[in-house]
């Protein structure tokens, strides 16, 4: 399912942001309570983006809050301010270990009975943004139920590689590669790091598919006007639909046939060809 092929960051401390966020476009939006709310401003974050989560209809709109690191005295305000009926998926930054992830765990789990909601209804997304965290994103990824999926923060971990953030993004090029085979092994999702030039479009595009073509979800989004540009390249083109369409009538043509072996267009399919296809249509259709 594309649910998550667009994540729109909103800052948790912008009223109008908040209010027009179920109707911006993303598949997904991320109520930020971290790195876009100052310091004296995070208790007023946490009250508004509470107040959003209990009183806004999302439709079909994914509500996600980034909270405030485990490391610092925020986060258990936050939880106690954002547990409710709307929140699908805590965000959580400076995730380096899954005992993190387990402590997030029980404190959600805490929350959920305190205001009656089913336990484990509230899912886990970790933010990949330190060398230590690449180093364990599948222990990360695997560490819990709950967990739904990793977010590669590209910003902080160059910072704490020590390295320069480029356009083209080689320098994080096996931080990608690490971020999308732990999540696939896990069967979570793999989203990808934002692009933090706003107005270069094309870059943007670049970006995303290179993204797309290394196996991530969806990407992480910082403005609403790259919403329509990623959306459209994380769901399938209309060839891709009907290179699909035209491998799965073959395939069901070969097992009529009785045929073990069979090609499309002069080129073999096997499963691996069979299951790209499946997956393709199905994005389509949802």
């Amino acid at each position: 399912m594309p649910k998550r092929r667009t994540m729109l960051f909103v800052p948790g401390n912008n009223p109008g942001m908040l209010i027009s966020a179920p109707i911006l476009g993303a598949d997904c939006v991320i109520f930020d309570l971290e790195d876009a709310v100052a310091q004296n401003e995070k208790d007023a974050a946490c009250i508004l983006v509470g107040n959003a989560l209990n009183n806004l209809n999302f439709g079909s709109v994914e509500a996600v809050v980034r909270i405030n690191g485990l490391d610092t005295p925020f986060w258990r305000s936050d939880i106690a301010a954002i547990v409710s009926k709307n929140l699908s998926t805590v965000l959580v930054p400076k995730c380096d270990s899954p005992e993190l992830v387990c402590e997030l765990a029980a404190a959600l789990a805490e929350e959920e009975d305190n205001k009656g909601l089913e336990s484990g209804s509230i899912s886990i997304m970790s933010i990949v943004e330190s060398a230590i965290a690449v180093e364990n994103c599948f222990q990360i990824a695997k560490s819990h139920p709950r967990m739904s999926g990793l977010l590669l923060g590209a910003e902080d971990l160059t910072a704490d590689l020590c390295a320069t953030r480029t356009l083209s993004g080689e320098e994080i090029a096996y931080a990608r590669g690490r971020v999308v085979v732990a999540a696939r092994a896990a069967g979570i999702d793999a989203i990808d790091t934002p692009f933090t030039n706003v107005d270069n479009h094309e870059g943007l595009r670049t970006d995303a598919a290179l993204g797309k073509q290394m196996g991530f979800s969806g990407k992480a989004l910082i403005s609403p006007a790259h919403v329509r540009i990623v959306r459209a390249i994380f769901s399938p083109s209309s060839s891709e639909i009907d290179w699909a369409t035209k491998i799965m009538a073959a395939t069901e043509q070969a097992k009529i046939d009785g045929k073990g072996a069979f090609s499309v267009d002069g080129a073999m399919v096997d499963g691996p060809i069979i299951k790209r296809a499946q997956r393709i249509l199905t994005v389509a259709e949802a």
